[in-house]
């Protein structure tokens, strides 16, 4: 009798390949609604690894910039308590040129009443927001700008009307190439446009303007000379010091009406703006999981009443009530954990597409995937308890009779 009951055991004993195999199997009999049950969690899992995946890649190429950028700072003309705009002495330049660990200083100057339209028969009124600058050979160097068509401002722009155009100014008016007809009208007369800014993170104001050299503005648009925005390059560790003497080198005489800025600060608060959406978005992915967790537990449901009979006669064969518990309970896990891997794919594959046409370096961490694919796992087991449990305590000639 003790035999008996040994062997009775063994041979209701179920292998752990044994019960992965009868649960993919069970998944596979099913295909189309197993795809589409997987299809919920795969989308949640997609969206976490891109949004994840994406933040990485802007966040590299902003810690970048901020590597870059860091010993980048700007003296610009302040206001006065009535709202007068005073203008940096004429030495200020020179004057912080002279600072040691001041490394690379540019200066440029806004001209006053100047407007830029793509023709004369442009009403006056329409400048689009565009500024004329008077800027140096040096701008570009210093804040490491570059040209996305034509070239920059050379000998020849001292004495001939050659215009260089911000970015945003370009596409305002309707320039995307160049040629030797492509001009603008600034302040009477017409400037050839002979090259195009790409934007400038560090200085957003010289995307809205119409660059033209120092030389040219005094002679046809009137400029005084007198700076209203210099640019300059420190020894990185020494640019919060610099900073501290700004005000006092740039104006000794008024050092509480100059403006002193850090670009990177600009990025900094940038950075943290995204890691504040970035949190958002994992949450509202979070909510995704569950909602697809949901739908698998209400399809696996569905599942024990469709397969009534298949359960009696598994159990009338001698198959125990904790065997057909298992084989959902692993179906569900596996559907999951499918969803899962398929989610991991797609937003690494949409990580790579948007990051390689924003072109910031395409960043998908290993540390991002698999919890993600652990947390689906979970989600699957938690999914499969009921079901599981409502299989198990069907009793086998209940099952048989619905058949």
């Amino acid at each position: 009798m003790r035999r008996t009951n040994e062997e009775r055991r063994l041979r209701s004993r179920m292998r752990a390949g044994e019960a992965i195999r009868l649960a993919a199997g069970g998944l596979a009999a099913r295909r189309t609604r197993s795809i589409l049950s997987a299809l919920g969690i795969a989308v949640a899992v997609a969206a976490l690894v891109s949004v994840l995946g994406l933040s990485d890649s802007s966040q590299a190429r902003l810690l970048a910039q901020l590597g870059a950028e860091g010993n980048l700072l700007t003296v610009a003309t302040g206001q006065t308590f009535s709202g007068n705009i005073t203008p940096l002495p004429s030495t200020a330049e020179t004057m912080i040129g002279a600072i040691p660990p001041v490394e690379d200083v540019t200066a440029v100057g806004t001209i006053a009443g100047a407007t830029v339209r793509r023709s004369a028969a442009v009403p006056e009124m329409d400048t689009s927001g565009i500024s004329v600058v008077a800027a140096q050979g040096s701008l570009l160097p210093a804040l490491d700008g570059r040209l996305i068509r034509g070239q920059y401002l050379g000998r020849a722009a001292t004495t001939y009307p050659e215009v260089v155009l911000g970015f945003s100014a370009a596409q305002n008016l309707g320039i995307a190439t160049l040629g030797p007809q492509t001009q603008v009208f600034i302040d009477g007369r017409y400037f050839a446009v002979v090259g195009i800014l790409a934007p400038v993170v560090v200085a957003p104001e010289l995307d809205d303007a119409a660059l033209v050299t120092f030389p040219l503005a005094k002679a046809e648009l009137g400029f005084d000379g007198t700076p209203t925005r210099i640019y300059l390059r420190t020894d990185p560790d020494r640019t919060a010091a610099v900073a501290a003497v700004l005000p006092f080198t740039a104006s000794p005489d008024a050092p509480d009406q100059v403006e002193v800025r850090r670009p990177s600060d600009v990025l900094a608060a940038r950075l943290e703006a995204r890691n504040t959406f970035v949190d958002l978005f994992v949450a509202l992915a979070g909510v995704a999981l569950l909602v697809g967790g949901v739908g698998i537990a209400n399809i696996m449901v569905i599942a024990v009443f469709e397969r009534r009979t298949e359960i009696g006669l598994r159990r009338a064969l001698g198959a125990r009530s904790r065997h057909v518990s298992v084989q959902f309970f692993l179906e569900s896990i596996l559907l999951s954990a499918c969803g899962g891997v398929a989610g991991v794919a797609l937003g690494a594959a949409v990580t790579w597409v948007v990051a390689t046409v924003q072109g910031t370096p395409p960043v998908v961490s290993l540390g991002v995937a698999g919890p993600a694919v652990a947390a689906t796992i979970v989600v699957g087991a938690v999914a499969g308890i009921y079901p599981a449990a409502r299989a198990a305590r069907l009793a086998p000639a209940d099952a048989l009779r619905s058949a």
